[in-house]
């Protein structure tokens, strides 16, 4: 097949980029992802119809959408390059020597802390992978934005991926000694609701859970600030804005430091479920294999993150922070 500039096409190369052209639904957008411009895609996208010697796209004003005939190519090219992935993952798990890039997503904080040392650890450990990290707060479409792996806080499993379960989150209260100081600290759980209480942006409601041993309630309580960034509300939390439901990761050094304190030290949160996602399918490269293993054995080490007796079925609350 023809790619350009007289040369023979390279096939695989060419069933990727039409594999993103589909997922996308987008020429400028598989060229932003391959490094080329939107001209050159279009170009190669027609060699492969010409080769083919069908139209995998209609064209029009409005987009791109798939004939029948790109359909059923999409679903064939898709297990091409799956057994592909699986031939090198296998060739490669033989000599040790994975390779290629790997997509990772996190939220900022927990990428911040505790995933970009990570990636550090596992670079210098396979000097033949690349790794891009990318850190925000919204769950991205692993598909759409050629995510490898990402890992979550909360929210729930996308259809078209599959996660491993990588730890518990323990989550409490928390607040500045000065703001205890100068508005009291709570003796009981009702007493929130007369106190500034320091929220995710992207929490429904108006109301906290707590637990107790069997115990549980359910307490209203007034937000004055929130934020989409857990870094943002850890920072308000130790400067005395209020209280605050923090992950056990994200404040163990300010307690440990006495910038903030327990609030209602008996009682708890729900916890949180830290879980890896990634695209559903059957094969994975070598690479992808390796981190999702080494990501687990990290995570069960660190504080802050508790590893139970056996894994639970997801049931992830639709948070981040």
């Amino acid at each position: 097949m023809p790619f350009g500039n007289d040369q023979s096409m390279d096939t695989i190369r060419a069933l990727r980029l039409f594999v993103r052209i589909f997922e996308l639904g987008s020429l400028t957008a598989a060229a932003r992802e391959f490094d080329m411009t939107q001209p050159t895609v279009s170009k190669l996208l027609a060699q492969l119809e010409q080769q083919l010697g069908v139209r995998l796209f209609e064209r029009s004003t409005r987009g791109l959408s798939p004939t029948e005939q790109g359909l059923h190519f999409h679903t064939d090219a898709k297990g091409v390059l799956e057994q592909f992935e699986a031939a090198i993952g296998r060739v490669q798990g033989l000599n040790g020597e994975a390779a290629g890039q790997l997509r990772i997503n996190a939220p900022v904080a927990l990428g911040q802390y505790c995933i970009n040392a990570m990636v550090q650890r596992f670079l210098a450990d396979h000097p033949h992978i690349d790794i891009e990290l990318i850190l925000n707060d919204r769950f991205v479409d692993l598909v759409e934005e050629g995510v490898d792996i990402a890992f979550r806080l909360g929210g729930n499993l996308p259809l078209d991926a599959v996660g491993r379960h990588l730890a518990t989150v323990p989550r409490f209260l928390v607040a500045a000694p000065s703001y205890c100081k100068r508005r009291g600290m709570p003796a009981v759980p009702d007493d929130l609701s007369a106190h500034d209480f320091v929220r995710f942006a992207w929490t429904p409601g108006n109301t906290i859970e707590l637990l107790r041993s069997e115990e549980q309630v359910r307490v209203p309580v007034r937000s004055r600030f929130r934020a989409n960034n857990a870094l943002a509300i850890r920072e308000a939390l130790v400067s005395g804005t209020g209280i605050g439901m923090c992950p056990a990761w994200l404040v163990r050094e300010q307690l440990d430091s006495g910038d903030l304190v327990r609030v209602l030290p008996a009682w708890s949160a729900p916890p949180q479920d830290l879980v890896l996602l990634y695209p559903s399918r059957r094969y994975q490269p070598a690479r992808t294999r390796m981190f999702i293993d080494f990501a687990a054995a990290e995570f069960a080490r660190l504080p802050g993150f508790a590893r139970p007796a056996r894994q639970p079925a997801p049931r992830f609350p639709a948070t981040t922070s």
